[in-house]
């Protein structure tokens, strides 16, 4: 009994290992191109279905005051796209002098270059009882700012940058972020006592749906060819855990070694920040009630 009640409880972790061996076994299905066609499903239905659920379940006023917390917004942007960039250049100016394949090290800090991650980042902060108005508005916002500002980071850092198609980006993350977002708060005018009265579980439904992202990103992962990579550099990498969505270095001759950190970041941190979760639950918990036990009572 105890078994099964902690399974229920753990049923996300379950469904993470589920999603990666199903992965490992099978990675065709869930390739782009694949049976479950994830350049649609997951590019633009999973995510939007994220956002519209969380539209569905945030107060209006939540969203709104999260909007004011300027400060918030630019530590956010500036830890994000400034400090974290130049720490890890400097951070693999001391990794130069490891055995680490020099392309590997350029692709780390393409990858130190992306605005912060979308989707998981939500989920993520919704799960520990955090600000989720606040990392909906940062997560977008760092996205379309990422647009601009990480071609001119990669200029600086590497001497390179990649074509950004800016029009098609934009437009993706406005029909998958902002505008299921808005559909949500939308249909919770019409809905909201039934939402207060129910209590459907959108926060178990967008998890789901992140479970579908995490098994196709594994099945990209698992089908990649083979990498001309030594074991030492590759070792070294995936203790690396650094922000990132995707960027393409199109026709470049290094391009699966710079590939590399690209495709190991969203598994490792999908991983990291759900191993994690019960730990920063409990400890956002155990400030809540510390700060109601410090507050004076009237």
């Amino acid at each position: 009994m105890r078994l099964l009640e902690r399974m229920r409880k753990e049923w996300f972790m379950i469904g993470i290992v589920l999603a990666i061996a199903g992965a490992k076994l099978e990675p065709s299905i869930g390739v782009n191109g694949g049976p479950l066609k994830p350049e649609i499903t997951v590019s633009y239905i999973a995510v939007a279905t994220i956002f519209f659920n969380s539209g569905l379940s945030l107060k209006t006023e939540e969203l709104t005051s999260a909007l004011v917390h300027i400060k918030l917004h630019l530590f956010i942007q500036i830890f994000t796209l400034a400090f974290f960039p130049a720490t890890i250049w400097l951070f693999l100016q001391l990794l130069s002098i490891t055995p680490i394949n020099e392309w590997l090290l350029k692709g780390l800090q393409t990858v130190g270059c992306m605005p912060p991650p979308v989707s998981s980042a939500v989920i993520l902060t919704k799960a520990v009882g955090g600000n989720e108005a606040a990392a909906i508005f940062n997560s977008a916002f760092g996205s379309f700012l990422g647009i601009v500002i990480t071609p001119l980071l990669l200029l600086l850092f590497l001497g390179s940058s990649s074509s950004v198609p800016f029009t098609s980006v934009f437009s993706q993350l406005f029909m998958t972020v902002v505008v299921p977002l808005i559909i949500g708060q939308i249909v919770r005018r019409y809905v909201k006592d039934w939402l207060e009265r129910k209590k459907p579980p959108l926060g178990a439904a967008s998890s789901s749906v992140l479970l579908l992202i995490i098994y196709t990103t594994f099945c990209d992962t698992f089908s990649n060819p083979s990498i001309d990579l030594d074991t030492v550099s590759l070792v070294l990498v995936l203790f690396i855990r650094i922000p990132m969505l995707k960027i393409v270095f199109a026709g470049h001759e290094h391009l699966s070694l710079i590939s590399v950190p690209l495709l190991i970041y969203h598994p490792v941190q999908i991983l990291l920040g759900s191993v994690l979760v019960p730990t920063i639950k409990s400890w956002m918990v155990s400030r809540q009630k510390g700060v109601k036990l410090t507050r004076p009572t009237v």
